[in-house]
């Protein structure tokens, strides 16, 4: 009799998990980073290498100019959405016209995050399909996206006016997902001081 209920048994067990694998986002896998201080970088601007030109020879030793750079602490004060993107990327590409969408409404400030990708090809990216970003910055080596976790591209993390990230969104961004979860969030920490 045990031979016959055991089966039935670990059958039901799996079945249950199975349901509840299948009832998950995977767009809300969660972050250690939520209600914590968003990672500290110091990141060229995506603009301003292109704008760099290459380097000037001084002496026998090629000098660059000065970069622009951008950390979290320049935000302070500010509600910011943080987006991982490269031109490499398919998703991000659907995810796009969402991304100028949202930029039109100025209801925070947009930061990319241009993740192993050619400034070149980002920069053709942009000027092709529109720029979301009041500011793009470069991780061509990954390391910026291995300290926010970053498991792939896209994803968007929105942080607060004392820097801390309050919520990541893995994947794509969907206009549902600005009118229900972005937007609400946004002027909830709009609102806080």
């Amino acid at each position: 009799m045990l031979k016959y209920i055991l089966p039935l048994v670990l059958f039901s067990v799996l079945a249950v998990f199975l349901a509840l694998g299948l009832n998950l986002h995977p767009s809300e896998i969660p972050s250690p980073l939520i209600g914590k201080p968003a990672p500290a970088f110091s990141a060229p601007k995506l603009q301003a290498t292109a704008r760099d030109g290459g380097s000037v020879a001084i002496g026998r030793e090629p000098m660059r100019p000065p970069e622009e750079k951008l950390s979290p602490a320049d935000l302070k004060g500010k509600v910011w959405l943080f987006n991982v993107w490269a031109s490499w990327c398919a998703s991000c590409r659907s995810e796009h016209p969402i991304l100028n969408q949202l930029a039109r409404q100025k209801a925070a400030i947009i930061v990319g995050l241009n993740y192993k990708d050619e400034p070149e090809a980002a920069l053709g990216w942009l000027a092709q399909l529109g720029n979301p970003y009041d500011v793009s910055i470069m991780d061509q080596d990954g390391r910026i996206g291995i300290d926010w976790g970053v498991y792939g591209v896209p994803e968007t993390f929105i942080i607060d006016k004392q820097g801390v990230v309050r919520y990541k969104h893995t994947g794509p961004v969907t206009p549902d997902d600005v009118q229900q979860v972005f937007l609400p969030l946004i002027t909830t920490l709009q609102a806080e001081n």
